[in-house]
């Protein structure tokens, strides 16, 4: 942005109030006109990475939390190397686990130690964590959540936390393919489903014609999370937990504008 530094970025013409001395007096003199010299001046860029550490996350094949872990990584990585300030967050209904503040290559080690330490298994809470992560977040930055915004309450209650507090904010919607195509991955048959998180039952025989219907709400819902995020100017991504990172990294969030 426009500030004081040595990087030269513009000229415009003086107005009263001023500071004189920004002006450029060898302009002056040739035209007899005040002109102010305008520098660039650099923020200092957050960036931070909220996890959902829920049970929900720490499922499937592969796990969506162990490819949130890593993900995180190499998005902190690339801050921390780039002398951005890191700061990441985990979540789930037990609270939020902080790690702020890091800054320089240095950190790495401690970014890669807090992560390989991160567990999942808790009941999920996406509006208490996201609520907590942004009334405590100072300025701002970009913030990353990497979660499968799979809410019995729905996703927009801790969304709004967020999507007005000044950040750039990106949802990234980690889902496993067991999850995207169940019928692909063997779900056949009169099975038992257990909901990962309250450990309700559910006995159902799998058809073509449930598997559609699953399908479609599916569908319904990952469209839904797009559609509120693109209203508010928020970025979406669904993304499979066995999608390459470095495809990923270097294809998809480029498109989608987290990294340049």
């Amino acid at each position: 942005r426009r500030g004081q530094s040595v990087d030269f970025a513009d000229y415009r013409p003086y107005a009263a109030g001023d500071d004189l001395r920004f002006v450029d007096w060898n302009i002056y003199a040739r035209l007899e006109t005040l002109f102010l010299k305008l520098f660039l001046e650099e923020e200092d860029l957050s960036l931070a990475i909220a996890i959902d550490t829920s049970a929900s996350m720490d499922w499937g094949g592969p796990n969506k939390l162990g490819f949130a872990k890593r993900l995180a990584m190499a998005l902190g990585y690339i801050g921390l190397v780039n002398q951005h300030r890191v700061s990441l967050y985990a979540f789930d209904r037990g609270g939020v686990r902080p790690l702020t503040s890091l800054r320089g290559r240095r950190r790495t080690r401690d970014l890669a130690a807090w992560l390989l330490e991160l567990e999942g298994g808790e009941e999920g809470d996406l509006e208490a964590g996201l609520r907590t992560i942004a009334t405590g977040r100072r300025g701002r930055g970009v913030l990353i959540v990497l979660s499968d915004f799979l809410e019995p309450g729905g996703y927009d209650a801790g969304l709004r936390y967020v999507a007005g507090g000044g950040d750039d904010v990106f949802c990234l919607q980690l889902l496993a393919p067991d999850e995207l195509d169940p019928a692909g991955r063997g779900l056949a048959g009169d099975v038992r489903l257990r909901d990962a998180e309250t450990g309700a039952d559910c006995e159902v025989t799998i058809t073509p014609a449930l598997l559609r219907a699953y399908r479609t709400r599916l569908d319904d819902y990952c469209s839904g999370l797009r559609a509120w995020c693109n209203r508010r100017g928020v970025g979406h991504l669904t993304i499979s937990s066995d999608t390459d990172l470095e495809i990923l990294l270097l294809e998809y969030l480029r498109r989608q504008g987290i990294l340049q």
